[in-house]
């Protein structure tokens, strides 16, 4: 009975294709779409959005269309139409939410920290352009928070290279990185990783550094232990940067308790 059902369904689907009844097409689409078979939908979908371009119609299968791309989790397709929906369209009643949408579809395609994060910056400038249009909208507070999570995901990311810089001991490469993400994310729930390294690398390229500039780079990495201690008393890496800390002084002929006057 459900093989006999399966090919009633194909041979009614292959009807549809082949008609030139585009009224007919129109309405067996939405069929398929209120029923969630999306993929029949899109296929007729397809079609049709050719068909009725520039009618009355046009808006409604350009929505239509990106919304089942977006149930089957095509979010390359679906954003092009909600994109093409609130371009052509632009005083729809779906216009506010297409510019949403193509938020949240480069959202869905944004990739590991550990990759190129292209398509979240994408992410992040929609949820901001649908922010700027419509600030009034219920989708604002949401728009927001998925903002920052993207801008999680960057930091995060500039925190993976500037550590590898580290573990390949190119410490001035990773001073670098860590201080632009620092400089352009500081409320960052990383932060303390990101200082802890920063202090690190500052240490590191002092140690290593030769001899007319080692002074000048071990004074920079005793100034960022202070700063490192201030912000995070209670931090797990306090005894190991504390250590780090030592050997500074030592290097630079300052007995501890001289050091923590000075600071003080």
């Amino acid at each position: 009975m459900i093989f006999s059902l399966f090919l009633f369904s194909c041979s009614e689907f292959n009807t549809v294709v082949k008609s030139t009844d585009y009224e007919y097409k129109y309405k067996k689409a939405l069929e398929y779409y209120n029923s969630g078979d999306y993929v029949h939908a899109t296929s007729l979908f397809e079609d049709l959005v050719y068909a009725f371009r520039g009618t009355s119609k046009g808006a409604d299968l350009y929505y239509f269309y990106a919304q089942s791309c977006f149930k089957q989790k095509d979010y390359l397709l679906a954003g092009h139409y909600y994109k093409s929906l609130y371009e052509q369209y632009p005083r729809h009643e779906h216009a506010e939410e297409a510019h949403f949408m193509v938020g949240m579809c480069y959202y869905m395609d944004s990739p590991n920290p550990k990759l190129d994060q292209e398509i979240t910056r994408k992410a992040i400038d929609a949820f901001q352009l649908f922010i700027n249009l419509y600030p009034y909208s219920e989708k604002v507070e949401e728009a927001n928070i998925l903002i920052d999570e993207l801008n999680e995901k960057i930091v995060y990311k500039s925190y993976l290279s500037a550590k590898l810089y580290y573990d390949m001991e190119y410490y001035k490469a990773a001073v670098i990185a860590l201080d632009n993400s620092l400089s352009d994310y500081p409320a960052t729930k990383h932060r303390e990783e990101l200082k802890f390294l920063l202090f690190k690398a500052k240490f590191y390229l002092a140690i290593k550094s030769i001899e007319q500039l080692k002074r000048e780079r071990l004074n920079a990495a005793r100034d960022e232990y202070f700063i490192f201690v201030d912000e995070f008393p209670l931090s797990k890496h306090v005894k190991e940067v504390t250590r780090n800390f030592k050997q500074i002084s030592e290097l630079l002929g300052y007995g501890i308790e001289e050091e923590i006057t000075s600071n003080n």
